[in-house]
């Protein structure tokens, strides 16, 4: 049996804790993907498949990609995820794209594959994806592999792989009222439907965001905020935000439909002007 450091014992322990600062409103995701973490941290994931997968199905804006971002982050020495955009994937040359088109290309997912051998695979809205491109998922998630068009073939099991998609969120956004529950069924009902069903049961967690409701949104305005302002020092510039700024702020950033994404935008964009005035 293989030994542990205990400060990665330690990392793993404080996990969620880290999880729950960054991503505000979804608490109810937080233990299950700790729990896919901690036993693909720990070598207890199988060897022959990825250390663990997941779909994470919401709203736009809702905090999908980015506790990807943050999990990888934390746990791979400041890493990012190799991110694909499944909407520039759509039609049947996207493969070539993926995985090379001749015997010396070994396309950008190739490419990224080069600069580490673990990490996080992202696939943003794997719903648009074409279908050729999902043969591909099913080859990744089945045998933690990949072969590229020079005939390299890729071991992937040093990766958590991440599909993210917006299917079933117009519903969801309409069943506002309801309990999560009914909005989490009809949602997965949903993916069943859209998604084929060997490509999600081989997931290892399926996992329904929730939209962000003021409070929440309110929350996040604070932490986008504070998390600017520390940005910002470390450049040589310290700003405060007054109370009425602040509500104006979040006026402007709050929105139902796109969650915190105008959010971050109105928070960069006045705090950087602040100084910009203050500058010239």
């Amino acid at each position: 049996m293989s030994i542990i450091p205990t400060d990665h014992l330690e990392k793993l322990r404080l996990l969620p804790v880290h999880l729950r600062e960054s991503i505000r409103g979804q608490d109810h995701v937080i233990e299950p993907v700790c729990s896919v973490l901690r036993r693909g941290e720990l070598g207890l994931a199988n060897p022959h498949r990825p250390r663990g997968s997941f779909l994470f199905v919401g709203p736009t804006g809702v905090g999908k990609t980015e506790i990807a971002n943050v999990f990888t982050s934390y746990l791979f020495a400041a890493s990012k995820p190799l991110r694909f955009d499944m909407s520039e994937y759509q039609n049947q040359s996207s493969v070539e794209k993926l995985i090379g088109a001749h015997s010396d290309d070994t396309g950008l997912l190739g490419r990224a594959l080069a600069r580490a051998d673990c990490g996080t695979l992202l696939f943003d809205e794997v719903e648009k994806a074409h279908p050729l491109v999902l043969d591909l998922f099913l080859q990744i998630l089945d045998d933690a592999s990949i072969t590229l068009a020079t005939g390299e073939r890729k071991n992937l099991s040093g990766y958590y792989v991440v599909f993210t998609s917006n299917i079933g969120a117009a519903e969801a956004m309409r069943m506002q009222s309801a309990p999560f529950a009914s909005i989490e069924r009809t949602v997965l009902a949903r993916v069943s439907h859209q998604l084929r069903p060997e490509l999600v049961g081989r997931m290892t967690e399926k996992l329904v965001f929730n939209r962000l409701p003021y409070a929440i949104q309110r929350e996040i305005c604070e932490q986008m905020i504070t998390i600017e302002q520390t940005r910002l020092r470390h450049l040589g510039h310290s700003i405060e935000v007054a109370p009425e700024d602040f509500e104006r702020l979040l006026r402007e950033g709050h929105h139902k439909t796109l969650g915190a994404r105008p959010m971050r935008t109105a928070v960069e964009r006045h705090l950087q002007q602040l100084i910009t005035t203050r500058l010239l």
